[in-house]
């Protein structure tokens, strides 16, 4: 009996011991390497903690592909603040938490413990908002310098972006795919294209590279509503002179120029938006030929976009997107091929998972409103806002394409 006992108790002490060291592996492994961003670490328990930062947050989308993304941002905008000697005050920090805690009628202390209550760290949200500012800081210590809004272009905005404008752009344009692996050659072409003045050798550009329906024209589109534009957009545009091109616009799995060919003011007042609706179909094989053939078939049997409904049915409820958004919600790359469209057309120009799902992209219908009016000192300030975010999206992208991303 007692060496029963013994024999008992010795496999109790074992199987503690063997759970023990599990226990302390798992936690080993959870503070190892998940990700290297150059040499910058992220760990499997930072990617945890942001997944479900971003859950409690209700951010749309697949929380752990989110968080990922956004870790790796953050390592970069790291690295490059740390180049330019851009540091954050721990008085900057805590003013950013108050910001972001005021956005849910908190303080900070309160919003931390709601946070903690969700199993998510104060060190994790701390982090969270101490990028955040320090890419702030970065950004306007590299581009507030060459940011200048002349009086000019705040009268222009003023009438563009009011509640009603008779400014009308023609313009070309290039949206060139680019999956991850490419993204580094094609900003490296999008940055020499932004240099090109003359009309024909842009078109040329066009005929070559782009995506868009518009390619076969050589890019060229129709004389448009500046208040069709996306409004992250119009700034951008009304800076430009006759021949001028825009900066690289990075979007999703793309990139985009935009060609000022003329400006007028007409008789015509155009409505501003207070929300457009549209509906995205998502199919399996990106720019394939036979997801293309797929869309055309697709095209030819839905006049709105309420027949889509029926496309999707006995699919996944994810395969079919449909609301209703304020312009500035809208995702850039979706709200450009918007701007293109008319209620019931179709683009499908874009796509989704690096390049492996193609967007069938509808417009359902625009909401106008009369805007109120706006001050200059406001307006001044948002084309400086959309202009520095403009840079920063550009330098963002071009850090990711030169970067080093290791899974472990």
């Amino acid at each position: 009996m007692t060496r029963q006992i013994s024999r008992i108790a010795l496999a109790l002490t074992t199987a503690a011991a063997f759970l023990a060291a599990a226990v302390a592996a798992q936690a080993q492994n959870l503070f190892a390497p998940a990700i290297t961003v150059n040499d910058r670490v992220i760990t499997g328990y930072e990617l945890e903690q942001r997944a479900q930062m971003l859950r409690l947050f209700r951010a749309p989308g697949n929380a752990e592909e989110l968080a990922r993304e956004q870790l790796i941002e953050e390592r970069l905008k790291e690295e490059a603040a740390e180049i330019f000697g851009i540091e954050v005050t721990p008085e900057g920090v805590q003013a950013g938490m108050e910001e972001f805690a005021a956005r849910a009628n908190m303080n900070t202390e309160q919003f931390m413990r709601a946070l903690e209550g969700g199993g998510v760290s104060p060190e994790s949200f701390r982090d969270f908002v101490a990028n955040g500012v320090l890419w702030r800081e970065l950004v306007r210590a590299r581009f507030a310098g060459r940011v200048e809004i002349t009086e000019s272009e705040i009268d222009r905005a003023l009438n563009a972006l009011s509640g009603g404008s008779s400014v009308r752009v023609l313009l070309s344009e290039i949206i060139m795919p680019a999956p991850p692996p490419q993204m580094q050659a094609v900003m490296q072409r999008a940055e020499r294209i932004s240099q090109i003045t003359s009309f024909d050798a842009f078109s040329a550009e066009a005929r070559r590279y782009s995506a868009a329906s518009t390619r076969g024209r050589g890019g060229r589109m129709e004389w448009t509503p500046i208040t069709q534009l996306p409004p992250q957009l119009r700034p951008l545009i009304l800076a430009l002179a006759p021949g001028q091109v825009t900066d690289p616009l990075p979007l999703q799995n793309a990139v985009a120029l935009f060609q000022l060919r003329a400006i007028e003011e007409t008789d015509y007042q155009a409505p501003d938006y207070a929300a457009i609706e549209y509906a995205a179909y998502y199919i399996d094989g990106g720019r394939s030929d036979a997801a293309l053939a797929r869309a055309a078939r697709i095209r030819q049997e839905v006049d709105t976009c309420d027949d889509l409904y029926g496309v999707a049915k006995g699919q996944p409820p994810e395969v079919l997107e449909r609301g209703s958004k304020q312009p500035g919600e809208i995702p850039q790359d979706i709200a450009i091929e918007l701007s293109k469209l008319d209620p019931g057309e179709v683009s499908t120009v874009l796509t989704r998972a690096g390049g492996q799902t193609l967007v069938f992209l509808m417009l359902c219908g625009r909401t106008p409103e009369l805007a109120e009016d706006q001050d200059r000192d406001q307006v001044r300030q948002q084309l400086r806002a959309q202009r520095l975010q403009s840079y920063a999206e550009g330098y963002l992208a071009q850090l990711r394409a030169d970067s080093r991303i290791t899974e472990q």
